[in-house]
């Protein structure tokens, strides 16, 4: 072992020689990329995408942003396909086929087999002379000066050219069927984007016995007893017929202690805030956390047609349903 070794010249070579791969592709670009892009908006199937050892993880990467972006896409390995998995593949799909050689075996294995059903295919190929890419409906060119491993063995260049093609084709997609970040949210439901585009105060508020209520004939010291029972902060005040009449927060009650107040003897109306901020329940958490943080609010309460609370909710319950 060589203890000398820079690694950090190592790590910058790599990361030049990769670079330089890329930038290569801006030259590869031609009309059997439009091809490739106007089989994949046909397709009325799905798009199948198949490679070998670090081609096929790289496939199964695509294969992913394929169907996050808007495009149904799935993985299928080339030698699981020779044993059945090709039933997985019909002639209404379109085929995406990685090989850095163009000749890998297990890959052209399948190939008459996809060709006999019409399926359309899209190579993405090292070598524009290989037998996949002259079998290719069109030819995705990812050519490499060398691979970043110095012993020429290891697919690095290689691999990283075929991801960013790869990359390049999910998006032009995305933006040819006008797929926006909505769409993306509801393939995306449990991650920070979709809770943002598709969780409502409705989701995640407090409603029934669990909202915080008083009547307007309460006393100060019972609201705050309703204050610290349902813990959000604040209590709604309402009127006999249930209509809000004011909010009585944490901050009222500091400024409440600034004066000589009889907590006993004082009606919550006396000291409650009268234009507090309300919502709907079919707003987006997010619009609901924008107002709070414009407004410079702890809590919300959520009303109905009639100015009924139906529900409430402070920054916790923000922070807890990820909206945050």
């Amino acid at each position: 072992m060589n203890n000398e070794l820079d690694f950090l010249a190592s790590a910058k070579r790599t990361i030049e020689m990769e670079r330089d791969a890329v930038n290569d592709l801006l030259t590869y670009l031609d009309a059997d990329f439009e091809k490739a892009c106007k089989l994949a908006l046909e397709c009325e199937g799905r798009v199948i995408v198949t490679g070998m050892g670090k081609s096929g993880h790289i496939g199964n990467k695509i294969a992913a942003t394929l169907a996050s972006t808007g495009t149904p896409s799935f993985f299928v390995h080339p030698g699981e396909a020779s044993h059945g998995d090709l039933g997985m593949i019909t002639r209404s799909d379109v085929v995406i086929a990685l090989s850095n050689s163009g000749e890998t075996n297990e890959v052209l294995a399948i190939l008459p087999l996809i060709k006999r059903m019409k399926a359309p295919l899209i190579s993405i190929t090292g070598n524009p002379q290989s037998t996949l890419s002259r079998s290719a409906d069109a030819n995705l060119n990812v050519t490499i000066s060398e691979e970043a491993c110095p012993l020429g063995l290891a697919p690095t260049s290689s691999t990283t050219a075929t991801l960013v093609i790869g990359d390049a084709l999910a998006i032009a997609l995305l933006e040819a069927r006008g797929f926006s970040a909505e769409d993306f949210a509801f393939s995306h439901p449990g991650g920070s984007l979709g809770r943002r585009l598709l969780l409502k105060v409705s989701d995640i508020m407090h409603s029934g016995d669990d909202i915080p209520k008083v009547s307007d004939s309460t006393m100060l010291y019972e609201a705050l007893m309703e204050v610290t029972r349902k813990r959000l902060g604040m209590t709604t005040v309402i009127n006999p017929d249930g209509i809000l009449q004011g909010i009585f927060t944490d901050g009222d009650l500091r400024r409440t202690l600034d004066h000589d107040v009889d907590m006993k003897n004082t009606p919550i109306t006396e000291v409650m805030t009268t234009q507090c901020t309300t919502v709907t329940s079919d707003i987006l958490a997010a619009e609901a956390l924008q107002i709070m943080q414009d407004k410079k609010i702890n809590a919300l309460i959520v009303l109905d047609a009639e100015r009924h609370p139906v529900g409430a909710l402070n920054m916790h319950d923000m922070l807890k349903a990820g909206v945050i």
